[in-house]
């Protein structure tokens, strides 16, 4: 054994399959749980056990929430006409912090892959098509900049063409305040080929 604890050793284990962390990571913070006083440790796993069985997906839009619907879908100020589809439950918080768009989301919870056996089926593609009524005027797909993101914008594009509904996506290309010189091939060729007018 490792560790001087074999319950050490299992926190250690648990910590590192967690996206990001490493087993470094996971022993630092592991040891950092020892040193807290227990009223911490106690707070820190009641809030684990009630972020399990009080948060869920939304029934509409398919983010994480603690009331159904979420706040986002119940509230009578957003834009009913304009559904924002992202990949993940993150993005809806990212364009929120904006506070430019005033619409609803629908959070597919990936993007088409088909190496990694991530089909249609395993996305929450069909809810969307469902939500397609007369009131959507338009479906921003605020997906990522990659191969994936750019096949799953397609796909869901082509399934919402008999709907007659604008589909958009997102502008992409050179970042704000970045220099040309650092930008690589990719991103300035997408940005040449989404350049608008200059009013």
């Amino acid at each position: 054994m490792l560790y001087p604890s074999a319950v050490v050793e299992r926190m250690v284990e648990l910590f590192a399959t967690l996206p990001g962390i490493g087993r470094r990571t996971a022993q630092r913070l592991t040891f950092f749980l020892l040193r807290q006083p227990t009223e911490f440790v106690e707070s820190f796993a009641e809030t684990l056990r009630q972020l399990k069985q009080q948060v869920r997906y939304c029934s509409q839009c398919f983010t994480f929430t603690e009331s159904d619907p979420c706040p986002i879908c119940a509230s009578e100020r957003r834009d009913r006409s304009v559904i924002c589809v992202v990949e993940d439950p993150t993005d809806v918080l990212a364009i929120e912090r904006t506070g430019e768009y005033r619409g609803l989301y629908h959070v597919l919870h990936g993007v088409l892959n088909p190496l990694s056996g991530v089909g249609p089926e395993e996305l929450r593609i069909r809810e969307l098509v469902g939500r397609i009524g007369p009131e959507v005027r338009e479906v921003i797909v605020a997906l990522s900049s990659t191969v994936e993101g750019d096949v799953t914008a397609q796909y869901v594009a082509r399934l919402l063409k008999p709907f007659g509904i604008r589909v958009t996506r997102i502008a992409q290309g050179v970042p704000l305040g970045s220099s040309l010189e650092f930008m690589d091939e990719a991103t300035l060729s997408r940005a040449l080929s989404g350049r608008y007018p200059v009013e």
